[in-house]
C-alpha cells in the first residue's frame, strides 16, 4: 500500500479557521473558514449546480425524446441528490470519528489508503474547477458582447475585449478572502438563476404559440447508431448540468458540528434545480422541438428571421446569465485559490496582513489573468469541457461518493444499498466512457470550425 499524503484531520470540536492540529495550514485557516449555517450551504449548491448550462436541457431532450430525455432528467435528480446525500453522510462519519475532512482528495485518500487517489482527485477537481472559471469568463464575455453588437451592429469591439473587461472584475471581487465571505453573492446567484429560468420559460412559451414558431417535431433521428450517440451525448450533458465536485468544499464552510446541516441545504439547493430544470427543460423542448439549439435563449433569438420573444425579455435573461457567471466563476476558483494559499500563506499572522494580503492578490491576480486568457484564446471551450465534464463529473459526482460510502459505512452486502450503489457506479462508468467518446467525436467534427482569438463561441 503506497504512503497516504498528509492531510488535515480537525478533531470535531475544533474549526478549521483555527487549523491547530496543522497551524501552516493558511488554505483552511483562510480559504475555508468554518463559520456558514445550512442556508449559505444551499446557496453554494446552487451556484455550484444551477448555472447557465440550464438553458442547455431542451437540446438535451432533444438528444433522447420526451419519454426518455424526462425519464433520463429524473433519474439524474434523483441519482446525484442520492450521491450527494451520501457524500454529506461519509463526512459526518468522519468528523464523528475525530476527523473532520475539508478537502475532496483528503476524504478518498483517508477512506480509500491510496495516494494515486489523493493525486487523482486533486488532478479532475482542478481541472473541472479551471475549466468551469475560463468557461464562465467566456460566457460572460460573450454576454457582453451580444449586448453590444444589438446597440452597435457595426462597433469595432471583439469578444476578446469583453473577456478583459470580465477578468478585471473577476479580479477585484477574487480578493474575497474567503469561500464563506461569497455567501450574499450566492444568494443573489440563486435568485437570478430563478429569475432568468422563468423569463425563458415565459419566452419560449410565447414563442411556441406564435405564427413565427418552427414547426414543432419532435421525432429522433431514422439511424439507430445515431440515436444511441445522440442519447450518450445527452446523458452526458445531464452529468454536466448536475455535477458541481466540490461538495467536501461547500460542507467545509459549515460552523461544526457539520452534521445534518448540508442535508438540509441539499434540499433548499434540490427545491431551486427542481422548478429551473424542469421548466427550462420542457418549455423549451416543446416549443423548438428537435430545431432547438444547445442553447434554447440561440433559439429565441435566431439568426434569421425576426426574434421570438420580446426585445426586453431577452435583454434581461442576458443581464441576469452575465451577473450570475461572476458568482459561478468566483465559487469555482476557491479550490485553486485554497491550494494556492494552503502554500504561500502564513496563518499566524492576520488574514489582511501585508505578509499575506501581498501574495494573496498576485497570485489569485494571476490565476484570474490565466483563465481569462484561455478563454479569449479557445472560444471553443464549450466542446473541451464536454469531455472535461464526462471524463470529470461523472467520476466526483456519480461514482466516488458511492464508492467512499461503500468503503466508509461499510453496509451489509446483504441489504440493498450496497447493490444498489454497486448497480449505480458500474452504469455510470459506463456512461462516463461513452459520454467521453461521444463528446471527442464532437470536438473531431467541430475541429473545422475552430479558430484561436476568434470573436465567436462555437460549441
Amino acid at each position: 500500500m503506497s504512503e497516504k499524503p498528509p492531510y488535515v484531520s480537525l478533531h470535531v470540536e475544533e474549526s478549521p479557521s483555527n487549523a491547530k492540529s496543522n497551524p501552516a495550514d493558511a488554505g483552511a485557516a483562510f480559504v475555508l473558514e468554518s463559520k456558514g449555517t445550512w442556508y449559505h450551504a444551499g446557496f453554494h449548491l446552487t451556484t455550484a449546480i444551477v448555472g447557465p448550462t440550464v438553458l442547455a436541457l431542451p437540446y438535451a431532450l432533444r438528444g433522447m425524446g420526451w419519454g426518455l430525455g424526462l425519464l433520463s432528467l429524473t433519474v439524474a435528480f434523483f441519482v446525484t441528490y442520492y450521491n450527494y446525500m451520501l457524500m454529506s453522510k461519509v463526512l459526518d462519519h468522519c468528523e464523528s470519528k475525530g476527523r473532520r475532512h475539508i478537502r475532496f482528495r483528503e476524504l478518498a485518500a483517508d477512506i480509500l489508503g491510496s495516494g494515486w487517489m489523493y493525486y487523482f482527485v486533486v488532478t479532475v477537481q482542478a481541472t473541472i474547477n479551471t475549466g468551469v472559471s475560463i468557461g464562465s469568463i467566456l460566457l460572460a464575455g460573450d454576454c457582453l458582447k451580444i449586448m453590444y453588437s444589438d446597440l452597435y451592429p457595426d462597433g469595432p469591439l471583439k469578444l476578446y475585449h469583453f473577456i478583459i473587461i470580465v477578468t478585471v472584475v473577476l479580479i477585484l471581487l477574487s480578493q474575497l478572502p474567503s469561500f464563506h465571505s461569497l455567501r450574499y453573492i450566492n444568494l443573489a446567484s440563486l435568485v437570478l438563476c430563478l429569475a432568468y429560468t422563468l423569463l425563458v420559460v415565459i419566452g419560449c412559451i410565447r414563442a411556441g404559440a406564435s405564427r413565427n414558431a418552427p414547426p414543432k417535431n419532435y421525432s429522433l433521428s431514422s439511424s439507430k447508431f445515431h440515436r444511441a450517440f445522440d442519447a450518450f451525448s445527452s446523458i452526458s450533458i445531464l452529468a454536466s448540468v448536475f455535477g458541481n465536485g466540490i461538495l467536501p468544499e461547500i460542507q467545509a464552510t459549515l460552523a461544526p458540528p457539520a452534521a445534518g446541516k448540508m442535508e438540509k441545504g441539499l434540499r433548499l439547493c434540490y427545491v431551486v434545480i427542481f422548478f429551473t430544470f424542469y421548466s427550462a427543460a420542457i418549455s423549451g423542448y416543446w416549443a423548438f422541438g428537435n430545431q432547438v439549439d444547445s442553447n434554447v435563449l440561440k433559439s429565441l433569438m435566431p439568426d434569421s428571421g425576426p426574434s421570438l420573444a420580446p426585445t426586453w425579455l431577452l435583454g434581461l435573461v442576458v443581464i441576469f446569465v452575465l451577473l450570475q457567471l461572476f458568482a459561478i466563476g468566483l465559487i469555482y476558483s476557491q479550490v485553486a485559490y485554497e491550494i494556492m494559499e494552503k502554500n504561500s500563506a502564513d496563518s499566524t499572522q492576520g488574514k489582511f496582513s501585508k505578509r499575506n494580503l501581498i501574495p494573496r492578490l498576485i497570485l489569485r491576480t494571476l490565476y484570474v489573468i490565466f483563465c481569462g486568457f484561455m478563454a479569449a484564446m479557445l472560444p471553443f471551450f464549450g466542446d473541451i469541457i464536454a469531455v472535461v465534464g464526462a471524463l470529470g463529473f461523472i467520476p466526483l459526482d456519480f461514482i466516488l461518493p458511492l464508492l467512499l460510502y461503500n468503503m466508509a459505512l461499510r453496509p451489509s452486502k446483504t441489504k440493498a444499498t450496497f447493490w444498489f450503489n454497486i448497480v449505480i457506479m458500474v452504469t455510470f462508468t459506463g456512461v462516463g466512457i461513452i459520454g467521453a467518446y461521444s463528446s471527442v467525436r464532437k470536438l473531431v467534427l467541430d475541429a473545422n470550425q475552430f479558430k484561436l482569438f476568434s470573436n465567436d463561441v462555437v460549441g
